[in-house]
C-alpha cells in the first residue's frame, strides 16, 4: 500500500520546532506575520506546515533583509525568515531531532 505521504514527518516535530521558534523571540519577516499573530490560529498553521512539509509542496518564503551595522564600520545584510519557515531548514530539522 502506498503512504498518504512522501515525507515521514511527525507533526510532534512541527510543534517542538515552534517551541524551539517561540522561546528564540523572533521578529517578524517580510510577511509582517509576527508570533502573536501566527499563534492566533496555532493548530491550523501548525498543521498546514505539516501538510505541507510532508507531502512535499512546501517553498520557504522570501526573507526579510535587515542591514545590521559591523564592528569594523560599515553593514551586513541579516536575512530574517518568516515564522513558518524558521524551522524547515534541514539543519533546523536535524537541531531539532537531537532535543
Amino acid at each position: 500500500m502506498k503512504a498518504a505521504k512522501p515525507f515521514d514527518i511527525p507533526k510532534t516535530l512541527v510543534w517542538e520546532a515552534f517551541k524551539l521558534v517561540k522561546a528564540n523571540q523572533g521578529s517578524a519577516g517580510i510577511d509582517q506575520e509576527s508570533l502573536e499573530d501566527f499563534e492566533q490560529n496555532l493548530s491550523g498553521n501548525l498543521y498546514k506546515l505539516w501538510n505541507r512539509l510532508s507531502s512535499g509542496t512546501y517553498f520557504s518564503p522570501a526573507v526579510k533583509g535587515v542591514a545590521i551595522p559591523k564592528k569594523q564600520g560599515g553593514e551586513r545584510v541579516l536575512g530574517i525568515p518568516t515564522v513558518s519557515a524558521f524551522w524547515t531548514t534541514p539543519t533546523d530539522i536535524d537541531q531539532i531531532s537531537l532535543h
